[in-house]
């Protein structure tokens, strides 16, 4: 069977940061025991539509799943171990903010079975985060990191951001080399982009040139290898055996349910591939009629579509044997139709669908041939 996942969404936070184009949604005292009762809802309808399956990962994601005691999410977690879906193994992964840092909290997820965090840094230039409207400051930051590695948390993801206002390639080398130096085994590093729907959208702030960012870029990456950590993605880094399961998930094209207001799911189904999607305002979300997902069948031109945006993003790319496995499309017919500009210029391996070195120089390019 494919391999399946869950993402559980919590759509609330502090404050909503000015570049965040997510469902997210400020709020003083979130009603968090009702969502949690309404998550164990949402898993045991899909259960009930799509079969039990043993997760190979579960994430928590956001909005700030920090925000959320842990007592919250315990319904979640005995319907979790009731049906059986996951085990000591299985990679169960928490957002934190470090403007939520709270030693209860992450002592609590932990005995819930939360392996890995991954926390919401950014920066650690005061200058920078208040740019990005964060929430948290540099001591908060790294306080939390600590706080983690002292609980035992040896899964630790740390995500920074890069193209921000005003910032110099030494900001983001010093960035860089803070998390670095704190021994964190995965690291998130992508460049601030400007999307619809957010306040920088509206309101533009100046960013470095297009000079500047190949400079932080070519100077960050080879920084961030020089520490021992190898790429795996295209904004995705880690120690060996530290990569993360529930991201190959996505980039693979393995199945995943999607719990919570707004979340969205991806499931295979008698050889076809479904969408489904739950309400997105919390509001709604709480007072539905039913916890039953909304569904869609994928057309095949989508499917491999969507499958090839996620797996060229992946430095090994994907095999024929996978995409096959994961579409039931043939790899030949579709590289044939989608990639004879690409294999013209070069930029893709021969035999399966992986950038060339001058491909992952150009990945946006190709990426740009399949939609």
């Amino acid at each position: 069977m494919t391999p399946r996942a869950l993402y559980v969404h919590i759509p609330w936070c502090l404050k909503k940061c000015p570049y965040c184009d997510f469902n997210s949604h400020e709020a003083a005292d979130p009603p968090f025991d009702a969502y949690g009762h309404q998550l164990v809802e949402d898993l045991e309808a899909d259960l009930e539509d799509f079969g039990h399956q043993p997760l190979k990962s579960i994430f928590f994601g956001g909005g700030t799943p920090s925000l959320m005691p842990p007592q919250a999410l315990e319904p979640l977690f005995a319907a979790l171990d009731r049906h059986r879906l996951i085990n000591a193994a299985t990679e169960i992964t928490l957002e934190a903010n470090p403007g939520t840092r709270d030693l209860g909290h992450l002592a609590g997820y932990q005995a819930l079975g939360v392996n890995r965090i991954s926390i919401g840094v950014q920066s650690f230039n005061p200058a920078s985060l208040a740019h990005l409207g964060r929430v948290h400051s540099v001591d908060d930051a790294r306080r939390c990191i600590e706080d983690a590695q002292t609980r035992g948390f040896e899964k630790l993801n740390v995500d920074l951001m890069h193209g921000l206002p005003a910032q110099q390639a030494e900001d983001v080398l010093f960035d860089l080399n803070t998390a670095l130096s704190m021994g964190i085994s995965h690291l998130s590093w992508y460049q601030l982009t400007i999307e619809p729907n957010t306040a920088f959208y509206k309101h533009p702030p100046t960013l470095p040139d297009e000079s500047s960012l190949e400079t932080a870029e070519a100077l960050g990456l080879q920084c961030i290898l020089d520490a021992g950590l190898a790429q795996y993605e295209i904004s995705a880094y880690a120690r060996p055996g530290h990569e993360a399961e529930h991201n190959l998930n996505y980039w693979e094209f393995g199945d995943y349910l999607g719990i919570g207001a707004g979340a969205h799911g991806k499931l295979t189904i008698d050889g076809r591939l479904m969408r489904t999607t739950r309400t997105r305002h919390p509001n709604h979300y709480l007072n539905r009629d039913s916890a039953h997902a909304e569904r869609h069948y994928l057309e095949s031109a989508t499917v491999a579509t969507e499958c090839l945006m996620n797996g060229l993003r992946l430095k090994r790319g994907m095999s024929y044997s996978l995409f096959q496995e994961r579409t039931g499309l043939d790899p030949h017919t579709v590289r044939r139709e989608q990639f004879a500009r690409a294999d013209a210029l070069g930029l893709l391996e021969p035999d399966r669908f992986q950038a060339t070195p001058l491909g992952w120089r150009h990945l946006n390019t190709l990426l740009e041939m399949l939609v």
